[in-house]
């Protein structure tokens, strides 16, 4: 692993964050104790840092140094506000569109739907805090380069998030096999936020719910589902020529 992507060593965090290093998360050992440590974790509680407690092999695998039981993962990027994003499209006058992925865990996948949302001028992205992927070093890289200008919002909350948006005016659409409606009978020319799930589970029913609009890709082979990067890229572009057609600035 690139060293340049983490940092290890109680003190090395602690002034990490108290820096304004931008830190994607923070592996602390199962049983780190002591003033030191409550004092790193009360710190990384203040900055609402993603903190995760392994066991010390887990670490152990990251670097064999003394680490004293922490490893600080450094974001590539910095996260935006998805609270300063949408008030400042309206005020730009742009027909906003968002991509919202439930879960996306495998970084390939994340690179390729940024670079598409990048090509096809997608807003931003809007991504879990926990249980997705990091935007590090190897996500900027496999979206060549994308994720540097493309806006990506960390949720604590996703299911939070959806619902802010539903109040901000978007349809919440959900790409799943679930539905009998096919993506094309969708109406993308207002404010729409397109929701993706994960690779293996789809969206989460607490997601899905609060979906307004979901709608399936027809597949006609024997193989069960579309790669998740590949109905996202059929889902975006799908926005864009209903725009285009409808003789909107998709920028």
């Amino acid at each position: 692993m690139d060293q340049s992507n983490y940092i290890f060593g109680i003190r090395a965090v602690m002034e990490a964050v108290e820096a304004g290093r931008e830190i994607d998360k923070v592996l602390v050992r199962k049983d780190l104790s002591g003033p030191l440590a409550s004092e790193l974790l009360a710190l990384l509680r203040a900055h609402k840092i993603v903190v995760q407690r392994v066991p010390e092999e887990r670490i152990n695998r990251i670097t064999r140094k003394n680490h004293q039981g922490v490893v600080a993962f450094l974001s590539a990027v910095s996260y935006h506000s998805l609270n300063h994003i949408v008030p400042e499209l309206y005020e730009e006058g742009i027909t906003p569109f968002i991509v919202v992925l439930d879960g996306i865990t495998d970084v390939r996948n994340f690179g390729a739907i940024a670079r598409t949302c990048e090509c096809a001028g997608v807003n931003a992205i809007v991504i879990p805090e926990r249980g997705s992927v990091s935007v590090g070093a190897d996500a900027v890289k496999t979206s060549a380069g994308a994720l540097m200008s493309l806006p990506v919002c960390r949720e604590r909350n996703l299911s939070g998030a959806v619902k802010f948006l539903k109040e901000c005016g978007y349809t919440i659409v959900a790409a799943t096999e679930k539905s009998d409606v096919r993506y094309t009978e969708g109406d993308y020319r207002g404010p729409v936020a397109i929701v993706m799930g994960s690779e293996d589970t789809g969206i989460s029913p607490e997601i899905l719910r609060q979906c307004d609009m979901p709608v399936a890709i027809p597949q006609f082979g024997t193989i069960q589902s579309l790669n998740v990067s590949v109905a996202a890229g059929v889902m975006i572009y799908e926005v864009v020529r209903q725009r285009l057609a409808g003789g909107m600035e998709v920028i």
